[in-house]
């Protein structure tokens, strides 16, 4: 650990580290707040949507620094925080929801965003976390420099997104109600009179911006685990899962005031799945061994844990409340009990 404990070739103290954290997090919430009018505005003008926009190029841009912390701490030789970061992003990210539910003034958001691409989105979600999870519990093996656990979910990425961008005619849709927002190109003020690859160049510079936020997190993460003496799991999963998921809920809130709802879930789900590919990249540059393999039972709650939220999440856009308890539907209680009882767990 000692070889990431310096940032800048300074040896962080535990004030250092907070600020780092600090700095990172208002980076995250001034670039993302730009980014959501950017990706609203590309989303018409590329033709993909809100729901597949905001899954694939939305999600990767609000995750680039979630990727970031994982890959700097596995090649560091730090799985745990590697792990726990990923996924822990992926419980708060969920969390976001909520946040967004309580921001939207008409009704419940799950019943506002309710779309067939949100849904599959949450099912491969589903699936890829269920694969990460099963590759903790095989046999250790490496494939081409990784777990084939890590291949897979790849592949099954990009089927998945295959299979989405290219759905056939529906045999389900969500019922158009009062409270729905429709997915349909809108008037972006000054940014509809921009140019494609000017709007392309700034949404990929900001992007850039919120990498090194998150390499800086990672370094930070490392030197708050030595100075504080807090367990990697919790550091991971909840401190670096909450500046990880930062991004995420700017995301989701900002859209939501926008009006463009789906955009919000399709953001925070997309982002989600994305997340969890980055346990493969942690596992490919954490060298010689698995990375599944490298983690105990705090890491492996956490994942069941994040399947339980996103599996209350996808029920929430089936049933579509359109008031819930305490304004925020269902799902959105349990998802928050369901956190913060993850919380208390890492804690102990």
């Amino acid at each position: 650990m000692d070889q990431m404990a310096d940032l800048l070739g300074l040896e962080l103290s535990l004030g250092g580290s907070v600020i780092v954290f600090a700095v990172a997090g208002a980076l995250a919430v001034v670039c993302t707040t730009r980014l959501v009018a950017l990706g609203d505005a590309l989303a018409d003008r590329t033709g993909w949507g809100e729901a597949i926009f905001g899954a694939v190029f939305f999600g990767l841009a609000t995750s680039l620094s979630g990727i970031v912390m994982t890959a700097t701490t596995a090649a560091s030789g730090e799985p745990s925080l590697a792990y726990s970061n990923a996924i822990g992003g992926i419980a708060a990210q969920t969390l976001a929801i909520v946040i967004a539910d309580v921001m939207h003034p008409r009704g419940n958001l799950e019943h506002a965003a309710a779309s067939l691409s949100n849904m599959l989105f949450g099912c491969l979600l589903i699936l890829l976390l269920t694969l990460a999870l099963m590759g903790s519990l095989s046999p250790e093996m490496i494939v081409l420099g990784m777990h084939p656990a890590s291949l897979v979910m790849v592949a099954v990425y990009g089927g998945g997104l295959w299979l989405i961008r290219k759905q056939p005619e529906p045999m389900w849709r969500a019922v158009r109600t009062t409270e729905t927002y429709p997915d349909v190109p809108t008037e972006h003020g000054r940014l509809t009179r921009r140019g494609s690859a000017g709007l392309w160049a700034e949404f990929l510079s900001i992007a850039a911006i919120v990498v090194a936020g998150g390499w800086a997190v990672a370094e930070a993460a490392q030197r708050v685990v030595v100075l504080t003496g807090l367990s990697s799991s919790f550091t991971g999963a909840v401190l670096m899962g909450l500046i990880n998921a930062l991004p995420e809920i700017v995301a989701a809130v900002a859209a939501v005031q926008r009006g463009a709802v789906t955009l919000a879930v399709a953001t925070i789900v997309g982002g989600n799945c994305l997340d969890v590919l980055n346990l493969a990249l942690g596992d490919l540059v954490y060298g010689g061994s698995s990375l599944y393999h490298a983690v105990g039972r705090q890491e492996l709650f956490t994942t069941g844990s994040a399947l339980l939220m996103v599996t209350i999440l996808l029920g929430g856009l089936l049933l579509r409340q359109r008031r819930g308890w305490m304004k925020i539907g269902f799902d959105g209680v349990l998802i928050l009990v369901v956190y913060i009882v993850t919380v208390g767990v890492l804690m102990t």
